[in-house]
């Protein structure tokens, strides 16, 4: 079921969208070589119970951590733990923030020390495909004017989407309805309303679009061709004329 969010519950969610914004931030100081993924996801753990808020992904279906590390081919859903992040690795972060059962979505792909132009451009495109996403939405809009909007952009960069991993709406629940491809017509799909929250990702790989699944305990979900793949997510809240970015400063 879609929910209209009230003034309170957008309030909730935006400090959950603020501590979000402020984990990322956090944690930037730290990506760079030798640094473990264990010991980013404790640096984000600590910080978001400092805040008075709860890491949401931590026990999410079962998922054991408190961040998803996803690293250079890894699409979703990195488990965190011995591995160190090595110069020219680029690594995607996605994480919830609870606060007082209303939640936020973000993530960030970090290149470590220097990687080759051609996955940067894949790292920025990336970033600039979600804003081309949020640039359609309104109050009124079609969900397939944003997915559009996104599939366009990184097609225009010969960079690939894959199918099977989609937006989605945010609120009392990490996952809500409804969802919001990456891919799609414009004019098609549900109408977005004013107070709808949802959480826009764009997810890009820098070869095919195929996925498929590592034996890590049936959560990390790699590129089929091992080329390196980029995320970016914000949740945002429906306005009459636009959006409002919950996951920002």
């Amino acid at each position: 079921m879609i929910s209209i969010k009230s003034k309170r519950e957008i309030e909730l969610m935006k400090y959950a969208g603020h501590i979000n914004y402020l984990t990322h931030e956090e944690l930037a100081k730290y990506i760079k070589p030798g640094i473990t993924t264990e010991q980013l996801d404790k640096i984000a753990h600590d910080f978001i119970i400092k805040h008075d808020c709860v890491p949401s992904c931590l026990g999410y279906e079962g998922f054991p951590k408190s961040i998803c590390v996803s690293i250079n081919d890894e699409i979703i859903h990195g488990i965190p733990g011995k591995r160190k992040l090595k110069e020219h690795d680029i690594v995607s972060i996605d994480f919830c923030v609870g606060y007082k059962g209303y939640h936020s979505d973000a993530a960030r792909t970090y290149i470590v020390g220097t990687v080759s132009k051609e996955i940067e451009d894949l790292v920025k495109n990336t970033e600039k495909a979600l804003y081309e996403g949020l640039s359609k939405v309104h109050s009124g809009a079609k969900i397939g004017d944003v997915s559009h909007a996104i599939e366009s952009f990184a097609h225009k960069n010969g960079l690939s989407v894959p199918r099977e991993l989609v937006g989605h709406g945010v609120g009392t629940d990490i996952h809500e309805d409804p969802d919001v491809p990456n891919y799609g017509e414009e004019g098609k799909g549900l109408v977005l309303k004013e107070g709808m929250t949802i959480a826009i990702e764009p997810m890009f790989n820098l070869g095919a679009r195929y996925i498929s699944m590592t034996d890590q305990d049936d959560w990390v979900i790699v590129t089929e061709d091992g080329l390196p793949s980029a995320h970016f997510e914000h949740t945002v809240l429906v306005t009459k004329d636009g959006y409002e970015i919950l996951t920002g400063e």
